[in-house]
């Protein structure tokens, strides 16, 4: 094999390499950015806990409210 055809196969490898590398970041980032959300949620709970949220036994969960949902209907009071 000549000096030329080596140079080119290695550089065929480090492409491939660079190529696997590039696809495993995106991974990573789009992995982290999950995570972000989540230590969000999980301290938007830790603030309900402590008292910032809803008082407990409104029979709602703190989970659903933390992930953004929204009442379905306002609720109204007999009388």
């Amino acid at each position: 094999m000549s000096e030329l055809e080596r140079i080119t196969a290695r550089r065929s490898e480090l492409d491939a390499l660079a190529e696997e590398l590039a696809k495993r970041l995106g991974e990573v980032e789009a992995e982290r950015e999950e995570l972000v959300v989540a230590e969000r949620v999980q301290h938007r709970l830790a603030e309900q806990d402590r008292g910032g949220g809803r008082r407990r036994g409104s029979g709602e969960s703190a989970g659903g409210r933390a992930c953004g949902a929204a009442d379905p209907a306002p609720r109204r009071r007999p009388g």
